[in-house]
């Protein structure tokens, strides 16, 4: 099952959305929120709280694909989220997310017994190239105990 299989099978707000995930590798998730007149807000776009999941849910297919590996000691958590909107979207819109830090650092500090944190910063775009939003947010890998 590829990453966003999984997600799609078991986050219910990515079902909900019919959130494509176009690409996921430890370098790069690509994560596209089909055009319906479901997800819009009052100007005809896609609402915020929509972009903000296509966004949110990049940044963990990132996080899945680069620290799956990870997971049988421990659990990646979302610490915080910024998000701005910057030019009005419409149609399909797009998110691309990568990771902040290097792959390789944050299992160090996992490693070395502490809960690291990086962020993972994600372009939001429509389907002429224009960037209509960006967001960051910052994943920590707690241990399990």
């Amino acid at each position: 099952m590829s990453v966003g299989e999984m997600l799609a099978a078991t986050v219910p707000m990515a079902r909900t959305l019919n959130l494509e995930f176009l690409e996921t590798t430890p370098e790069r998730a690509v994560v596209r929120l089909p055009d319906r007149s479901d997800y819009h807000n009052h100007v005809g776009g896609p609402h915020a709280g929509a972009m903000f999941t296509l966004a949110e849910s990049a940044s963990g297919a990132i996080v899945i694909a680069a620290f799956g590996d990870q997971m049988s000691r421990a659990v990646p958590l979302a610490v915080k989220a910024e998000i701005g909107y910057k030019k009005l979207a419409m149609g399909v819109v797009t998110a691309t997310a990568t990771l902040g830090r290097p792959i390789a650092d944050v299992v160090a500090e996992l490693d070395a017994g502490q809960r690291p944190e990086f962020p993972v910063v994600i372009k939001i775009t429509r389907a002429d190239g224009a960037v209509t939003g960006e967001m960051t947010v910052v994943w920590t890998l707690r241990p399990n105990s």
